[in-house]
């Protein structure tokens, strides 16, 4: 088509000759000028509109060199989501990123069912530039927590330094850390959880434990301090499955404190001693969530190529659990 109307832009290239033969769909999403992603060029290549040569290019086309590529990207549908004024934690901003920390209770973006009081709401009302990577409900998010789940966020302004942070994620070279209270004690101080996840059969709303089917997940953690009943961790993330953190120690038989999907509110705590029972009691009414915090985020800033470490301290509600803690103990 001549036209390029209905487009928010056209790409055009000649692959450059010498090299392997490499997948289309690879060769654009590793390209980082293209700000495309791999699964955006597959949808684009299925809707007809990548050609290879005049020709519209196939699922597994492969690249070998001298080949003229258009692709045509059509301008995204307009956004039902609305701005709201909603006060935002804003740890660092500048020109490319945002670093938030989220309270929990805040869902990260708009789904099924909740359409307002999102970050994404919020954000909308901050800055008038976020990135369209992630499609027109999710503006900016380049990865997630859970609503219940406190702590920091990255937020990409424009498609660029989207891609380049998904890059990053993939390649495992952002650090993630968490601060988490579990269930009971472990028996070991230091160690690293490796086993893949999926969706759960039984309720396709959760993840669970699936080896040899499911998605490579790896949780290392350390000991910070125990407790009579619970142990406070250190956890490293390195892979960035839903639910990761609460799967992977849920499965362990030690839950997260207070996680009513995974067993770490009523149903690990009818196992405990009856003289312990009162306590526990009193610590779960104080903490009506998950006792999960991501609190540090430090990888290399896609635009300066500098270091940088964000961290975020824990939320009232964590420091008044532990509080209890150490007064009982």
């Amino acid at each position: 088509m001549n036209s390029t109307e209905k487009y928010s832009r056209v790409i055009e290239f000649i692959h450059p000759t010498g090299g392997e033969p490499v997948r289309l769909d690879k060769y654009i999403g590793q390209t980082s000028s293209f700000a495309l992603t791999r699964s955006k060029v597959q949808k684009l290549i299925e809707a007809g509109l990548v050609t290879v040569d005049g020709k519209k290019a196939a699922h597994h086309q492969l690249l070998s060199g001298g080949e003229r590529v258009v692709i045509r990207v059509p301008e995204e549908p307009p956004s039902l989501l609305l701005p709201e004024e909603i006060s935002l934690d804003i740890i660092y901003e500048d020109d490319y990123l945002l670093v938030i920390n989220k309270p929990a209770g805040m869902t990260v973006h708009p789904g099924a069912g909740q359409k307002s009081g999102t970050l994404v709401n919020a954000l909308l009302n901050y800055v008038g530039n976020l990135s369209k990577l992630s499609g027109g409900d999710r503006p900016g998010i380049v990865h997630r927590l859970d609503k219940d789940t406190s702590g920091l966020v990255l937020v990409a302004k424009d498609d660029r330094t989207h891609l380049a942070l998904q890059k990053l994620f993939q390649a495992r070279k952002i650090t993630k850390r968490y601060t988490a209270l579990i269930c009971g004690n472990l028996k070991e101080t230091v160690g690293q959880i490796e086993l893949a996840i999926s969706r759960s059969r039984k309720d396709r709303q959760k993840m669970a434990v699936s080896p040899g089917k499911g998605r490579p997940a790896l949780t290392e953690y350390r000991l910070t301090k125990r407790y009579r009943l619970y142990d406070l961790l250190d956890i490293r993330i390195h892979t960035g499955r839903t639910h990761q953190i609460r799967v992977h120690f849920s499965h362990l038989g030690h839950p997260i404190f207070g996680d009513p999907e995974y067993g770490g509110r009523s149903k690990w705590h009818r196992s405990i001693f009856s003289g312990d029972r009162q306590v526990a009691a009193q610590a779960l009414a104080m903490m009506p969530r998950q006792a999960l915090h991501a609190r540090l985020l430090k990888f290399d800033h896609p635009a300066t190529a500098a270091s940088v470490t964000f961290e975020s301290l824990l939320p009232e509600d964590f420091r008044e659990l532990l509080d209890f803690l150490d007064r009982i103990s």
